[in-house]
Formats: C-alpha cells, sequence, structure tokens
C-alpha cells in the first residue's frame, strides 16, 4: 500500500524540499509530481508504517490519500496531469496534442519512400515501419533487419517525420540508438519481456507499448512500470486488440481501454485498428471510434501495393483510402473537442 500527500498552493519550494527530505528520511522513496493546479508527492515503501493523520496535520499538506494499484509511476493519482512527450522533429503527443503514426507493416525496399511521402501528404505526423518482424511462424518473412533501419531513418530524415519501429531483442538497443531511431516499438508478444522493457528503460528514447494479446489492462500498465522504474518515463500505451473467443477478426479492439488507461494513467493512448481487425474494410470503423473514445494518436498500416506487401497486406489501407480515413478523423476530433458551452 503507496500513499500520495497532496501539498497546499501556498506551499513554499522549502517546506516542500523539507517535507520530501523528512519522508526520505524514515525510509521511503518519493516522487513528486507538479502540476498546474496540485504538486502532489508520491510516498512509495510500506506506508501501514505513516500516520495519515500525522501528515494531514503538517501547515503544507492539504490532504493525503492511500493507492491500493501497485503501478506507481504510470498511475495518474501520483502524476495528475497529462504528460506530452516530444517523438523528434517537433512532434508532440498527450495532453491534447494527437499525432497519426502510419506506414507499412514491414520495410520492404524502394517503395518505403514513396508510401512515407504519401502518408505524410494525408496528414500522418509520424513513419511507422518494420526492419525486425516477430512472425508466429519461424518460416514467415522476418523482416530486413538493419537495412531496413536505414531506409526508414533515410525516409525519416527526408521528410521530418518521426520514425517509430518494433525492437526484438535487448542486445539490439545499442544499434537503435545508434541509428537515431526516434520512437522504439514493443510489440504484443514482447509485452512482458521484462528484459527488453527493463533494457529500453534505460534509454531516454520514446517508448511506444503495445498491449499483450490476451494482457489485462493493469498488465499493460505494470509493463509500463517496468519501463519507468529504470528511468524512462517516455511511455506511450497502445491498444491493439486482444484474443478472444471471436474469430471473425484477427483480434478483438478493446475500444473500452483507451478511456480507463486515461482515467488510471497520464501516459498518452494510442489505438491500433490494424492489428486489432486484421482486414483492411473494418480498419477505418475502428479508427474513428478509437478517435471518439479520446485516444492521443493511431497507428495504422498503409501500403501502396496490399497485394504484394510482405506481411500483413490484408490489414492495409491503400493512401487514396488512408487519405478519406485522416479527413474523417479530423472532423471526429472537431466533434470530441466542440465547445457545447452549458448544453
Amino acid at each position: 500500500m503507496h500513499m500520495i500527500a497532496i501539498v497546499k498552493d501556498s506551499a513554499t519550494q522549502d517546506q516542500l524540499d523539507h517535507f520530501v527530505k523528512w519522508i526520505e528520511d524514515r525510509g521511503f522513496r518519493t516522487n513528486v509530481s507538479r502540476g498546474e493546479n496540485e504538486t502532489v508527492v508520491g510516498i512509495i515503501g510500506d506506508t501501514t508504517r505513516i500516520d495519515p493523520f500525522l501528515l494531514e496535520s503538517m501547515d503544507i499538506i492539504d490532504q493525503v490519500r492511500r493507492v491500493s494499484e501497485p503501478f506507481k509511476k504510470a498511475n495518474r493519482k501520483f502524476h495528475p496531469e497529462d504528460t506530452v512527450i516530444d517523438c523528434g522533429y517537433g512532434v508532440k503527443i498527450g495532453g491534447g496534442n494527437f499525432q497519426v503514426i502510419a506506414g507499412p507493416c514491414s520495410v520492404e525496399g524502394d517503395n518505403l519512400i514513396e508510401i512515407a511521402r504519401a502518408v505524410k501528404a494525408a496528414g500522418a505526423t509520424m513513419l511507422r515501419g518494420g526492419a525486425y518482424k516477430p512472425r508466429t511462424s519461424p518460416y514467415a518473412y522476418q523482416g530486413m533487419g538493419e537495412k531496413g533501419l536505414d531506409l526508414l531513418m533515410a525516409a525519416g530524415r527526408e521528410l521530418e517525420m518521426p520514425v517509430v519501429t518494433e525492437i526484438m531483442d535487448a542486445r539490439d538497443v545499442p544499434l537503435f540508438l545508434e541509428k537515431g531511431v526516434n520512437v522504439m516499438q514493443i510489440g504484443a508478444r514482447n509485452a512482458q519481456n521484462f528484459t527488453l522493457l527493463k533494457e529500453v528503460g534505460r534509454t531516454d528514447v520514446p517508448i511506444l507499448l503495445k498491449r499483450g494479446m490476451s494482457g489485462t489492462i493493469d498488465e499493460l500498465l505494470m509493463a509500463a512500470e517496468y519501463i519507468m522504474s529504470e528511468g524512462n518515463e517516455k511511455v506511450i500505451l497502445c491498444e491493439r486488440g486482444i484474443r478472444t473467443f471471436e474469430t471473425r477478426t484477427r483480434n478483438t479492439f478493446d475500444v473500452n481501454a483507451i478511456p480507463v488507461l486515461h482515467n488510471l494513467s497520464h501516459l498518452p493512448v494510442v489505438g491500433d485498428p490494424s492489428h486489432a481487425t486484421g482486414y483492411t474494410r473494418y480498419v477505418r470503423p475502428a479508427a474513428y471510434a478509437a478517435c471518439a473514445a479520446g485516444a492521443d494518436g493511431l497507428e495504422i498500416e498503409v501500403h501502396n501495393s496490399p497485394a504484394d506487401a510482405w506481411s500483413d497486406g490484408a490489414q492495409a489501407l491503400t493512401p487514396p483510402q488512408f487519405a478519406d480515413a485522416m479527413k474523417r478523423i479530423a472532423l471526429i476530433r472537431e466533434a470530441i473537442l466542440a465547445d457545447l458551452g452549458d448544453e
């Protein structure tokens, strides 16, 4: 059981520093979050040894609450304000900043730059593509590897778009850092690869963390906690569908997860309708639903010739389909952000 202390607006920095030292001298760790409206001190450890009434009697403390959830750094109670993450080239996500990540499932060669130009023209702000692919079958296409990373980074530089690409192995972290990958993606199959989560947690690169195929919302937040506990607090959560008994779609897109995650956590939340549905015809409706549910962004697969795609062509949008979707997404965002006054 952990605890948060909400500090009064009238508290001075000296009083806050003294309070934090008083807590830490008693063997607890602290996490101070300063927002526009309030400052929160998270007290981490066995807080059953602390009398909340003693804390509330202190001049600078407004109120004290116990926190039962096992995740701390990802918890909105510890950090009431939305986190905003700079992904490179001035592209920010979270706290009202909405971004669309688009590109092919896997990097295949020279068609990458053509697809990248098309998605940027349609309004995408970040480029996705897989250089390393986790495939269910060991005989399926595994990706271009380092050469694919080079193609992605060249396209990102030309178009001034942050690159989002999946990392599968903790041993590849130095390579991804050397290449300058803007956002490292942790795929659904690695959502509980704790060695990998800790390794990317030791970097300063934003992490797009996908929910595991059968992962609960709490398991996703605990995976984020693994990354954040190592020092990297730039985590973007991604709902990409979960495995259920339904067989008509690749996965079941859990739109509920988007508002639930926003309620529980301050981290940005992205929806991936491509992996969720698995079929082109369902990608756009699922994208609209995620947008209406308040997602901070979308990750959508786009290919100039889906029939010839080396992986997951069945769920890719063509550039014209993507451009049409982007226009409708803009209208949905306008509707949900509209100021309706007192109605």
